[in-house]
């Protein structure tokens, strides 16, 4: 028995889907373990017999549905949306993607209501020029909710004093934040009939996952957001609510570790990030709107431009310190295909020094000069390339830089959007490529 976990490494939209939609071809379980519908994965797949290409939009539900013998689970640490949930159902059902009988929901998982949207604002607004960024979807306040051991899951929709518990909850943050508009008891009829339409995606998913695992069949976890997110590593506090680290597949599952067989951390070839907060490797410059508009650098769920830089290696090694990766996804490294040069951030400094690893202190991290490592660019597309050997020279080097700068193997290089855009990269003897040349911001 054992669980491949695809992660994150970075501050999200790495491209964990495509990896995922690939894998769950041979998986028989996709399960996410923890966030809600501020997730974002776009994949874009042939269907039908004209093998037309569609590009699905997943938020809350796993994107490994795309493969049609492949079962979604979201899980116990998963915050749920009900009427987001539905919505997305339906759109993939719209576009041809039929999910019937192999989309499941745990009755553990916490409940996210249009009131935990509302407050996600007014939370927003408190903190004025220090606002985090969020998504406004209520993820924050339901897992706070969920922390304080107010919240309700979506057992609770079925039971009959369902709405006396649903007014309490209500009550709560008014007396926190005053009387917003908000129509309580409409809530709990139209609830009432959710919870009635809900009701056969509802299980046990402890019991089902196990018992998958004990039958013999391979599950895949899909992570949600990254670990520079991650509530407890990442950059707080801009970071989001729940634990997207390694550690949020055991608790927000009911997985024990011993079962986890194989951990890939998916790396953009530079890095982005959304919303507020620290980021060293930022380029504010032509370079960062290349970055941006070559690489379409828009929110999946909110439509936010992203911001853009550099590979940073000192996050990714943070990141992999954290979650043990056996190997790397590289993903959009198309993106980079007209840069005449390529910067990787190697090392932060503070007055000289080198700093032993990502620091806590985000008063510090604004104070890092980042030193770089400069690869010369490679010139030539390469989305119709098919096989790693192909990849031009200067392009290889960049790979086979980061695979020695982290003594951790790149397993997959995603050089375009489609499914059939992933090269598989042949096991090497772990290069140790270099340049002298190296730069300091």
């Amino acid at each position: 028995m054992s669980v491949t976990v695809v992660l994150g490494t970075q501050w999200g939209d790495e491209g964990k889907g495509k990896l995922v939609d690939i894998l769950a071809a041979d998986i028989d379980v996709c399960a996410r373990c923890a966030g809600g519908n501020n997730a974002g994965h776009t994949i874009v797949v042939p269907i039908g017999p004209e093998r037309v290409k569609k590009t699905f939009a997943f938020h809350l539900l796993p994107s490994g549905l795309v493969n049609p013998k492949c079962t979604g689970v979201i899980g116990s640490g998963v915050v749920v949306h009900v009427p987001s949930f539905f919505a997305e159902l339906e759109a993939l059902e719209t576009q041809g993607l039929d999910c019937t009988n192999r989309l499941f929901i745990s009755d553990r998982a916490h409940l996210v209501f249009d009131f935990h949207q509302i407050v996600d604002g007014l939370k927003e607004v408190e903190l004025g020029g220090s606002s985090i960024g969020t998504t406004k979807k209520g993820i924050g306040p339901a897992y706070s909710g969920k922390a304080s051991r107010s919240g309700l899951r979506v057992h609770h929709l079925f039971d009959p004093t369902f709405p006396d518990k649903f007014r309490r909850l209500v009550e709560g943050r008014f007396k926190r934040y005053g009387h917003f508009e908000y129509d309580t008891e409409g809530e709990i009829v139209r609830y009432k009939a959710l919870a009635d339409r809900l009701r056969p995606y509802v299980i046990d998913s402890l019991v089902y996952i196990h018992g998958a695992l004990s039958s013999g069949k391979k599950v895949l976890v899909e992570g949600a957001n990254a670990l520079m997110l991650d509530l407890d590593f990442g950059t707080y506090p801009f970071v989001t609510s729940s634990s997207t680290a390694i550690g949020g597949v055991c608790t927000g599952l009911g997985i024990p570790p011993k079962l986890i067989g194989k951990t890939i951390g998916v790396v953009k070839a530079y890095t982005t990030r959304v919303g507020g907060g620290p980021f060293p490797t930022e380029q504010l410059n032509d370079t960062g709107v290349h970055l941006q508009e070559v690489g379409r650098e828009y929110g999946t769920t909110t439509g936010r431009r992203r911001r853009c830089g550099w590979l940073d290696l000192v996050v990714l090694k943070h990141s992999t310190l954290i979650n043990g990766y056996d190997c790397f996804n590289l993903t959009k490294l198309d993106v980079l295909d007209a840069l005449p040069e390529i910067k990787v951030g190697v090392k932060y400094l503070v007055d000289g020094k080198e700093l032993a690893g990502f620091p806590a202190d985000l008063d510090l991290l604004a104070k890092v000069e980042v030193e770089y490592v400069t690869l010369p660019g490679w010139n030539t597309p390469i989305t119709e390339i098919t096989s790693y050997d192909a990849l031009p020279e200067n392009c290889r080097k960049y790979v086979e830089f980061i695979e020695g700068a982290t003594g951790l193997p790149v397993e997959w290089i995603g050089v375009g959007p489609g499914r059939d855009s992933m090269l598989v990269k042949p096991p090497n003897p772990g290069p140790n490529f270099k340049l002298a040349t190296t730069q300091r911001n």
